[in-house]
């Protein structure tokens, strides 16, 4: 296999870099790398510290400790040494890594590696963060999404640069792949070329981790029989880049037909066909940051929100969400936890302009209006707030009937699971005042005078 040259390979990360650098929302002249020390972001220093001082940046180098090898600590010596003779500044984090992670070692060790990254460039406030991903880690991440059967999202591979607020804990912070062009024997020759120091991890070569597996005994056996598979599997991953952000314009399009608010209408969602509804619904999730749910999962989902009827009181559980219809609407809510119901809480008003109520998750306001009730008064009474439990009746106004707090909430098309966290505050064994309807008319005070209308809201996810 005929390598690129030192220069060449410093021309493809220049070019790479250059067009990466102009995605960043924020002008600055810093840059980090993540280093761990191995052959891939070795290159990478040397790269981007001749980038750095031929552009005027300044470079830094993030190194995450996480402990699980006995070479860890001098991979760390290693780095530092490193970043010392060439003169970038380099920051270091320790990690402690749980061996019995729900989603194994290596999952934990990477959400970790990528957390404490996003917290090293916050803490030297650092726009671009670059990684050492090559040409053979795109293929091997092909591969490895293909194998577990995922759709077009998951086979376009890593892009050039993306956010990734879930892994770095930043929406503005871009992570940016240089190198995604250049393949590793590319890099290892480059290595060999120049003289530059690594270390060698001896987890990359552990077959118990899926990726090594495919390293060690599947990708060998493609390069004998399909040389230059990488750049193939490379230009998949682009054809299928382009047909994902066509499918996420599609998306936004029916989205934005189909929301009403934070809800979804059943009603137009029926216009489309199945497939375009799942593709809405997916990017529906994710506009939320909910966790992608399974095919056959989403499948059950459309299936029960399209097909039950319109009186149904149909929730559909998720990971991090509930999926609920009500009437001819979709909402997605948070999940709770029935057991924790709050317990009522009596208090006196004192004048404040709002308090807190964290177990019922929101916040009273004590607004001031021309229709509401008397301010001493109010301070005089014997305050609680509480959720329903049934039977309690409310007079919205002189001209309208007591009815049930049920009918209330009937009439203004309340769903049914949202009435049930509504706080309602007492004066003594009074309705004063119930969430998503208002005050109650028997407590209002007439005359002049400044007057207190209590509000409820919610505390924002």
């Amino acid at each position: 296999m005929q390598h690129k040259s030192p220069s060449s390979i410093a021309d493809e990360f220049e070019r790479a870099l250059g067009a990466i650098r102009t995605r960043v929302s924020v002008s600055s002249q810093r840059l980090a790398i993540a280093y761990s020390g191995g052959l891939d972001s070795a290159v990478l220093l040397h790269l981007a510290h001749a980038y750095a001082q031929a552009s005027g940046l300044t470079l830094f180098a993030f190194h995450v400790h996480h402990g699980l090898s006995p070479n860890a600590d001098r991979w760390l010596a290693h780095c530092q040494k490193q970043c010392a003779l060439l003169g970038v500044s380099f920051d270091a984090r320790h990690v402690a890594i749980d061996d019995t992670a729900k989603n194994g070692i290596e999952e934990a060790a990477r959400l970790h590696r990528y957390a404490a990254l996003g917290e090293m460039c916050r803490a030297h406030d650092v726009p671009l963060l670059l990684t050492a991903h090559h040409q053979d880690d795109q293929a091997e991440t092909v591969l490895l999404q293909l194998l577990r059967g995922s759709g077009v999202a998951g086979l376009s591979g890593m892009d050039e640069s993306n956010h990734a607020p879930d892994l770095l804990g930043d929406a503005q912070l871009l992570m940016g792949r240089p190198l995604l062009h250049v393949s590793r024997a590319a890099l290892a020759a480059h290595v060999d070329t120049c003289g530059i120091a690594y270390v060698e991890d001896e987890s990359n070569t552990d077959p118990r981790y899926a990726r090594n597996a495919l390293r060690r005994h599947v990708m060998p056996l493609l390069q004998q029989y399909f040389p230059g598979y990488q750049s193939r599997f490379a230009r998949s991953a682009g054809h299928a880049q382009s047909a994902q952000r066509l499918l996420v314009d599609l998306a936004r399009q029916d989205l934005s037909a189909c929301l009403e608010g934070e809800r979804l209408n059943v009603h137009r969602m029926r216009q489309f066909d199945d497939e375009r509804i799942d593709n809405l619904l997916r990017y529906w999730f994710a506009s939320r940051g909910v966790r992608m749910p399974s095919t056959s999962w989403l499948n059950e989902m459309r299936t029960q929100l399209l097909e039950a009827k319109q009186d149904a009181q149909l929730c559909v559980t998720h990971a991090d969400c509930e999926i609920r219809r009500h009437r001819e609407h979709v909402f997605m809510t948070h999940r709770r936890d029935q057991a924790s119901a709050p317990v009522p809480e009596n208090f006196a008003w004192e004048g404040q302009a709002s308090l807190h109520w964290p177990q019922f998750g929101g916040t009273l306001y004590f607004d001031a209006g021309e229709h509401g009730v008397d301010p001493e008064w109010l301070r005089a009474q014997r305050l609680s707030i509480r959720l329903r439990s049934g039977g309690e009746r409310l007079k919205p106004a002189a001209n309208r009937p007591t009815r049930s707090l049920k009918q209330h909430y009937q009439g203004l098309d309340v769903p049914a699971w949202e009435r049930e966290r509504l706080p309602l505050v007492f004066a003594d064994e009074q309705v004063l005042f119930a969430a998503g309807i208002g005050m109650d008319s028997h407590c209002l005070s007439v005359g002049a005078g400044k007057k207190i209308v209590l509000r409820w809201e919610f505390d924002r996810a």
